[in-house]
């Protein structure tokens, strides 16, 4: 396999293994056990999680303040081993990346901040279990997992077809309502990243059950909230953020912030996948459609995590849908900038005629 072969099937690998490690980090994360081993980049010192007794009674004794819990330990591990595997793909892109960078074709700026972003991926790993599940660090951990998958999905569309060297073709400009719909669009993302954090804002601080009914919140419409304690960022360093540390009211405003940020998003962007499968022309209204069923799975799945209490596989499936519906409007993005390809055109020659008369 050459190196456009190998960079091309370990893109698209790489795509893959994000997606699994981003539900891998949701999994851990709703099932409480992203203390599952204390320290890092081993579990209780050990490359492997402890399990047998004379290991779990050293470990016990290494850190007394959090004795072994098995099952948690290896549900954390892992999900360290496959961002461990991602960690070593992405080097192989930018690798790969630099060696062929006199190639026609072959992106280079993006697999090197690529490789930049996994490396902060992996402090703010460490940071989420130093600084013991502290909530802005964890948000920012998940919102550079669904950086990666994009600018990973950015190099599978970069590279589609180009596997071997292509012929190049005319294309004529995008179609006018697509330049015009592109900054709404481009704003329509900007509202789902928003949604996206603030999602892992409510999970972080565990806020996801603060209004344990639908369409109301604890059975009124405006709850009793604090707007002002629930949003601090930063609370210092040496407070343990397992299970939160935030009161009933301060949890309910996140939640409902979480809630509002819903009703926004799906009606910026499913205004905007309607009017381009009305409007939209080629593969534009494909995307759309695709758009429209992944947020409408998204708003079941959200209204499902509240009316059943949290499930974990729905609460799971909630955080991979996301990633989906993020993936689909970059792709609609992607599709809204690229100009339409010249078919059926017949070449102009220099000197043929060019109107009816001039032929006759």
């Amino acid at each position: 396999m050459n190196a456009r072969a190998l960079f091309f099937v370990g893109v698209r690998t790489a795509v893959v293994l994000t997606l699994i490690v981003i539900i891998l980090g949701a999994y851990v994360r709703l099932s409480d056990a992203g203390l599952g081993c204390p320290d890092w980049p081993g579990c209780y010192g050990r490359l492997l999680a402890p399990t047998q007794s004379a290991t779990v009674e050293l470990a016990n004794q290494a850190f007394p303040e959090r004795p072994v819990e098995v099952g948690k330990a290896w549900k954390e591990m892992v999900h360290r081993y496959a961002a461990g595997t991602l960690g070593l793909v992405v080097l192989m892109l930018a690798v790969l990346a630099w060696r062929g960078r006199r190639d026609p074709g072959q992106p280079v700026a993006l697999p090197l901040a690529l490789l930049g972003l996994i490396i902060f991926q992996s402090a703010l790993g460490m940071w989420t279990v130093t600084l013991q599940l502290k909530p802005v660090i964890v948000m920012a951990h998940l919102l550079g997992g669904f950086a990666t998958l994009v600018m990973l999905w950015l190099l599978v569309l970069a590279t589609r077809g180009r596997r071997t060297p292509q012929v190049r073709h005319e294309s004529a400009p995008a179609p006018p309502l697509h330049r015009r719909i592109l900054p709404w669009a481009g704003l329509a993302t900007a509202v789902l990243v928003v949604q996206i954090a603030l999602g892992g804002w409510t999970s972080a601080n565990y806020a996801a059950l603060a209004c344990p009914d639908f369409p109301q919140c604890q059975q009124q419409w405006w709850p009793e909230t604090d707007f002002r304690d629930g949003f601090v960022l930063w609370r210092g360093v040496g407070v343990d953020y397992e299970f939160g540390v935030l009161d009933p009211a301060a949890r309910t405003a996140i939640h409902l912030t979480h809630r509002i940020g819903a009703v926004v998003t799906l009606l910026a962007v499913g205004a905007l996948a309607l009017l381009l499968l009305w409007r939209g022309h080629g593969a534009v209204r494909g995307v759309a459609a695709s758009v429209m069923v992944l947020l409408l799975a998204q708003v079941g799945l959200g209204v499902s995590n509240i009316v059943f209490h949290l499930p974990l596989p729905v609460a799971v499936a909630h955080n991979a849908g996301a990633a989906l519906l993020l993936l689909s409007l970059v792709t609609l993005l992607y599709v809204l900038c690229q100009p339409v390809r010249e078919t059926g055109r017949a070449p102009v020659r220099m000197g043929a005629a060019t109107t009816p008369q001039q032929a006759g």
